[in-house]
């Protein structure tokens, strides 16, 4: 079998696999947003605080994502 095929397939696979460990840290920064939005209706005067923890999750969410980044360029 011709070696180069297998690293042509390996390659699509990383990048399905990218694209499929994108949809995670997707879903949970919408619902991070979602729920804070939620929270910040039923108590206003929590906004500011509520953001800071938004943003925090959103942080560690994204994370995620750029270790998929990473990952897909050393695989």
């Amino acid at each position: 079998m011709d070696p180069s095929i297998i690293v042509d397939v390996t390659g699509n696979l990383n990048t399905i696999g990218y694209g499929l460990a994108a949809i995670g840290p997707g879903i949970g920064v919408g619902i991070v947003a979602g729920k804070t939005v939620e929270a910040m209706a039923r108590q206003p005067e929590l906004a500011g605080r509520l953001q800071v923890t938004m943003f925090l999750g959103i942080a560690f969410a994204e994370l995620l994502a750029f270790i998929g980044v990473a990952l897909f360029f050393l695989g």
